[in-house]
């Protein structure tokens, strides 16, 4: 692995620092008026706790130092070369765009699920202009059991109650790139203590991530985790990759200075 590098560190220093003062603000020791968590992770968009630049802020947002560590060191372990190739404003670029269109996707699906549970109250004569507040205020009514079962409406409200949290949206598309860059260097899951070229490792993690968002649940986190999230950071960072290469996207082309 290479020494870390300098947009890689900072990234690093900054989501160490949110972590700390969201700590701090949980205990009431830091801008107690304002509740972080509540203001800057990302919330459902048909909710009225939903901001637009909670695409971005969610990213330097972790639930807790575990959280953090992980993603921080599969950012300094992968971001690191990367950066060292395409440069700042390059991998600044990427970075984001992965973690927005992680977002966006975990946003698209949730929006899929909780809709089903909208239009099938809709058609059963409860107000479309109500259903949403209805879930959201978890009001089930049991008459409603030829419907929608009470397991199932439960899962729209943790769904829209819910926020999400962590740069590993980002971090998805960081390991596509690397595997692209660097598809035989190798790789090791926790529980798999067996090196794997990245050509193959990055893919079957992705594709753990895939199965997982489907069997998770019909709230699709299984386990706390935004699969989708994962799922949409890769397939963000596959499809720059492969624009760059058609195009010949250069490191100089982003680091011109004015």
């Amino acid at each position: 692995m290479d020494r870390i590098s300098k947009t890689v560190l900072h990234l690093i220093i900054i989501n160490t620092i949110v972590l700390i003062l969201t700590a701090l603000n949980e205990k009431g020791l830091f801008l107690p008026q304002i509740n972080i968590v509540g203001t800057f992770a990302l919330h459902h968009f048909e909710t009225p706790s939903f901001h637009w630049w909670q695409y971005i802020s969610y990213m330097f947002m972790h639930a807790d130092f575990t959280h953090l560590l992980f993603n921080m060191y599969a950012l300094w372990a992968f971001g690191t070369p990367l950066e060292n190739i395409w440069g700042r404003n390059k991998f600044l670029f990427f970075y984001f765009s992965c973690g927005v269109g992680a977002a966006l996707l975990h946003t698209g699906v949730n929006y899929y699920y909780v809709h089903q549970a909208v239009n099938a109250l809709a058609e059963a004569g409860v107000p479309a202009n109500e259903v949403l507040e209805i879930i959201a205020e978890g009001k089930y009514n049991p008459n409603w059991g030829n419907i929608i079962n009470h397991s199932t409406f439960q899962s729209m409200y943790d769904v829209l109650r819910s926020t999400t949290v962590g740069a590993s949206g980002a971090i998805y598309g960081i390991l596509v790139a690397f595997g692209m860059f660097f598809p035989d260097a190798k790789l090791m899951l926790f529980f798999i203590p067996y090196p794997i070229a990245a050509r193959y490792f990055i893919p079957l993690l992705v594709a753990l991530d895939l199965i997982m968002g489907f069997v998770g649940g019909i709230t699709i986190f299984g386990g706390n985790i935004a699969h989708f999230a994962h799922v949409g950071g890769a397939l963000i960072g596959f499809l720059i990759m492969l624009y760059w290469k058609k195009h010949n996207f250069d490191k100089n082309r982003w680091d011109r200075r004015l």
